[in-house]
């Protein structure tokens, strides 16, 4: 009997669940346990009398206790602590509180709590979960992957833990972020726990702070070269297309050196998809469509400026020019209207320091020769003062940045300007809420990347979206599970940001938020998984089936937590 056929409670199907497990064995079963809520007749047949309190309880009820123990802890960091310790024990239960609790636990179960937990991963460490393959094992990966339990793999999260969130390297620590990802792919998009896995890749760490910590969990080494890592990772999605060929693969948190060119690598091997890079850009795209149609504006008519053009940065970017060119301009009159800003200063296409991804974007010195600079190349201020651009994005990861000096600039060239500081942790945001308001005086609109309350400012309260790739990225998967696709093309990356922008209100109320409330991200999830899917099969990538017919396979993929009833299995 496989698994997947012992957890069938994966679907929202009545039936009875079979299963060979009994008595303590059945209680160490994260996917399988049900704690107080075995019935008397489950408890009799499975051998759990005497070792459950006698009360018989149902998920609610487990539910509303785990929120007051939830609510008891202080720190942020020991509130996460406790739910991945219900994750460990109960999965049914830790999804259904998160459920119930979503706007509030997110921030918690992810960024930016998340961060601490990566940077305190080995002191905090309680059960492995996941996968953990190191360098030294590369010859293994075949059989590291088939000492998962869980056959039926349909996503997956790897890291190399280089580059997490703003924090850099972090080693074997960053195996926070698949784990944290994953659970968002079935707390916001329905994929079963049953279905997924996180992967650490674990190929050493250059974090001298970690290499001399003797509690470090992870390989105590300095990063492989670049020739030993491009092979590693080739053995690896090999190994992956054998064990599972049909699995949605995340990459998360790549350095720059490396993301971009995974992703073009194996972007037509496997199903793949690096939310660092696409989903980020694809929120940040839905955002920005939404504030168009508050200030009633085409996203091609606008200038924008990037302070940060790392791998997120210009993955963004891309995916702005791919919106306007849809929306009818040309390319290159795309292109004219992006401007990078690194550490250097503007991206222009004579630097020395520009990688391969950064060309496409950098401005040809030309275009920059009537411009008076103090250094090499111009600054963001210097930049914002010549192009008077709608729009300011933060992707640098460098706190303070957006000084009141870049902002009041900005304000001369355009009224209502969107400005999105999307760094994370929000320890390491260009610039907070409460500041960008009070030197806009109101009057720009804000998302951000890590959550934040809202602000007073002259009486009037400000609802602080938070441009959040959790609106994305569960759609990709279970539009990826249920349509069948093969491959994640740009087009439909476009239809997910046009979707996500549709569901937000602010088109109608002005009052509102610039993105959608995040109680209700399963139903905008289904939403923007049936649009992938319908562009999925218009190109090709996955097997034509009627609208009806598709959103039955969406239903019935997305699973939501409660609990089966158990019937021992016929050892026979």
């Amino acid at each position: 009997m496989t698994f997947r056929a012992m957890t069938e409670h994966a679907k929202n199907n009545k039936k009875p669940v079979y299963l060979p497990y009994s008595g303590a064995t059945l209680l160490t079963i994260p996917l399988l346990n049900k704690d107080c809520a075995f019935s008397r007749s489950e408890r009799i047949e499975f051998g759990l009398l005497g070792l459950l309190p006698q009360s018989y309880e149902t998920l609610e009820q487990q539910v509303e206790r785990a929120y007051q123990q939830y609510l008891s802890f202080d720190e942020a960091i020991n509130q996460h602590i406790y739910l991945r310790a219900i994750q460990d024990s109960n999965e049914t239960l830790f999804y259904g509180l998160v459920r119930e609790h979503i706007e509030e636990m997110m921030p918690i179960i992810y960024t930016p709590t998340v961060g601490e937990a990566c940077e305190r991963f080995s002191e905090i460490y309680r059960r492995a979960r996941g996968l953990f393959i190191a360098f030294p094992d590369r010859y293994d990966i075949d059989k590291i992957l088939s000492n998962v339990a869980k056959n039926d793999i349909k996503v997956i999260v790897v890291t190399d833990g280089s580059r997490i969130l703003g924090l850099g390297d972090q080693g074997v620590g960053g195996m926070g972020i698949p784990i944290g990802k994953l659970s968002l792919y079935t707390a916001c998009g329905g994929i079963s726990p049953e279905n997924t896995l996180p992967i650490m890749l674990d190929v050493g760490t250059n974090n001298e702070e970690l290499l001399d910590d003797p509690l470090y969990l992870g390989w105590h080494q300095k990063r492989i070269d670049q020739v030993a890592y491009d092979e590693f990772l080739d053995l690896f999605i090999k190994a992956v297309k054998r064990r599972w060929p049909e699995v949605l693969l995340q990459f998360e948190d790549f350095n720059q050196t490396n993301a971009l060119p995974l992703l073009k690598r194996y972007r037509d091997e496997i199903c793949c998809f690096n939310d660092d890079i696409q989903g980020t850009a694809v929120v940040t795209v839905g955002t920005l469509l939404s504030a168009c149609r508050i200030k009633n504006v085409r996203l091609s008519e606008q200038k924008v400026v990037f302070a940060g053009a790392g791998s997120a940065g210009c993955g963004i970017a891309e995916q702005i020019v791919m919106q306007m060119c849809a929306e009818g301009v040309s390319e290159l009159q795309a292109r004219s209207q992006v401007f990078m800003i690194d550490r250097h200063g503007l991206l222009v296409s004579n630097m020395k320091t520009l990688l391969d991804f950064q060309f496409s974007l950098s401005k040809d010195p030309n275009e920059i020769q009537s411009w008076e600079y103090s250094s090499d190349y111009p600054s963001l201020y210097e930049t914002i003062r010549y192009v008077k651009p709608t729009v300011l994005v933060g992707v640098s990861g460098q706190t303070g940045l957006f000084s009141e000096a870049i902002i009041n600039m900005l304000m001369l060239g355009c009224e209502q300007p969107v400005i999105l500081p999307l760094s994370n942790p929000s320890k390491q945001i260009e610039a907070t809420p409460e500041q960008l308001i009070s030197w806009s005086k109101g009057r720009a609109l804000i998302a951000t990347g890590s959550p934040f309350k809202p602000v007073t400012y002259e009486g009037q309260t400000y609802n602080i979206p938070q441009c959040n790739n959790s609106y994305i990225f569960p759609a990709f998967g279970l539009a990826v599970v249920a349509a069948k696709i093969q491959h994640i093309s740009d087009e439909m990356l476009v239809a997910a940001s046009e979707v996500l922008a549709t569901a937000s209100s602010s088109a109608e109320n002005q009052e509102e938020a610039l993105l959608p409330n995040l109680a209700d991200i399963g139903e905008l999830s289904k939403e923007i998984a049936f649009a992938v899917g319908k562009v999925a099969q218009e190109q090709g990538l996955a097997a034509k089936m009627s609208n009806k017919a598709l959103r039955t396979a969406i239903e019935l993929e997305f699973w939501v937590p409660k609990y089966r009833e158990y019937k021992p299995a016929d050892p026979h």
